[in-house]
């Protein structure tokens, strides 16, 4: 049993090796590759791509979880849990044939590199003919598997176990329900904090702090790094190498502050995996859910607390100067201003959940037949009025805006709605153990992430999602919590 353990162990380094070369392909891709070179490392990725599939839909491999499987009683809880994961990463791999998998891994890397050109220059038809391609093979691998009815539900549950249409449907139905009716009550009492935090800050300046913030907050530029790019991610080679990117707008310097700390919080989830599982598959986050509350807590919870900045301030003051003119109060309210926005990255918590309802829709919508991809900029304005009552003016700050169906991330955008809701949670069972207002205003920002750690980050993908929301919370998910929060704090701001 030993040998056949240490042989799985084997076959495991060399599926996290390539990984590992697509993640770095991937990187360069998007942060520092030029647009000459996008074609040959689009082929790179799709030949990597290929190879990865091979080895996990190879004979041998599926035997030798055939046979741990049958020896399960004999594995530890780390090598269970990962025969699980593969079994199922497998089964819907293992349909697609393999030429579709690596034509489809070299388009979404193509992708990538036409919609930046295509949002430059505010042409969507350009982007248009690629896209479908995307949304046309997302539907068909789902067709692989068996399933012709009710697509999106499945790609949904490849993101967060458990979810589906249905579901999301009730869950935004309730979020609709009681964020709209707040939005119109603070909408009455309208006012302009928010230009009091607009100013200059030199694309220099901003560097400095942001990479300060990422240290303040506890990511460790030792075992990772901060770039640039045109749409603020993250990136995980291992727990010991992990990438991140901001983007820097010389006139709204804030900006980069919060997309700075919202790539931290998942940097320091991924940091924070135990090292007993760095060599599995399982050091990785536990889902696209559970992953966004750990971004949203530290940005929003964290970030844009009155108490965070109470702690930073004189900090920031060396590299925001204009700081120094405002009292912490005008601060505060600056940052968290609501304004119906065009922008989701730049959205204030109480309108944010809407931008994602949009994308929900329409990907809803393309898998379902009801939307055409040459109509989406028409859907996409109709959505944003009916929900936001903005409508942009062009398609690169509307439907061009995000990096995520470029990258083949049909269905990912719940998740940021998803970890809204089990940021507060997280919240509301942190506050149990940890006086957090306190614990801001000291600049003692270790205890929250050891807390985190001990509680999520170290079990990496061990436990489920709904395992570590019960163990955390003591429940499954549940937006009054979220809700709760949104009014509490917008009724106080808008007093």
């Amino acid at each position: 049993m030993e040998e056949k353990i240490n042989k799985f162990r084997e076959m495991i380094k060399e599926k996290k090796i390539i990984d590992s070369m697509l993640a770095l392909l991937q990187w360069d891709l998007e942060t520092q590759a030029p647009k000459g070179g996008y074609k040959l490392i689009s082929e790179m990725i799709g030949e990597l791509s290929l190879k990865s599939y091979n080895l996990t839909t190879s004979k041998e491999f599926l035997e030798m979880l055939k046979e741990l499987k049958k020896n399960e009683e004999k594995l530890d809880n780390i090598v269970k849990r990962e025969i699980e994961l593969l079994e199922e990463e497998v089964e819907k791999i293992k349909v697609i044939p393999s030429e579709e998998y690596k034509m489809y891994s070299e388009l979404t890397a193509k992708a990538q590199g036409i919609w930046e050109i295509a949002r430059e220059n505010n042409d969507f038809e350009s982007f248009a003919p690629i896209l479908e391609q995307i949304f046309n093979f997302n539907r068909k691998f789902i067709e692989y598997r068996g399933i012709k009815e009710d697509v999106y539900s499945e790609i949904l549950n490849d993101y967060e176990k458990g979810m589906n249409v249905k579901k999301l449907d009730n869950f935004f139905e309730e979020l609709k329900k009681e964020i709209v009716p707040l939005l119109k009550e603070v909408n009455k009492n309208k006012r302009d904090f928010q230009k009091k935090v607009k100013f200059e800050v030199s694309e220099y300046n901003q560097k400095l702090f942001s990479k300060e913030v990422l240290e303040y907050i506890g990511f460790d530029l030792e075992r990772g790094v901060l770039s640039e790019s045109a749409h603020p991610f993250t990136l995980t080679v291992n727990k010991d190498d992990v990438r991140l990117t901001t983007r820097y707008l010389k006139d709204l310097p804030f900006s980069s502050i919060f997309s700075t700390i919202h790539e931290g919080g998942h940097g320091v989830y991924e940091q924070g995996v135990d090292e007993i599982l760095k060599d599995t598959i399982l050091s990785d986050g536990a889902s696209m859910g559970i992953h966004e509350s750990q971004s949203r807590f530290y940005e929003n919870v964290v970030g844009r607390s009155k108490e965070f900045w109470f702690g930073i301030l004189e900090k920031s003051k060396f590299k925001y100067s204009k700081l120094s003119e405002l009292t912490l109060e005008e601060i505060y309210k600056g940052i968290n201003e609501v304004s119906p926005s065009l922008i989701r990255v730049e959205a204030d918590e109480l309108t944010y959940s809407l931008h994602i309802m949009v994308r929900y829709e329409i990907e809803k919508g393309i898998l379902s037949g009801e939307y055409l991809v040459k109509d989406l900029p028409r859907v996409w304005n109709e959505k944003m009025y009916e929900y936001l009552g903005v409508v942009p003016s062009t398609d690169s700050e509307g439907v061009l805006q995000d990096v995520h169906w470029s990258c083949g991330l049909i269905g990912y955008f719940p998740s940021y709605a998803l970890g809204n809701v089990y940021s507060l949670q997280i919240l509301n069972a942190m506050k149990k153990d940890i006086n957090i207002e306190g614990t801001l205003e000291r600049g003692e920002l270790k205890r929250i992430k050891d807390w985190l750690r001990e509680k999520i980050h170290r079990y990496g993908k061990l436990k489920t999602p709904k395992e570590i929301m019960v163990s955390v919370t003591g429940e499954e998910l549940n937006p009054e919590y979220y809700i709760e929060y949104l009014k509490e704090k917008y009724k106080n701001i808008y007093n």
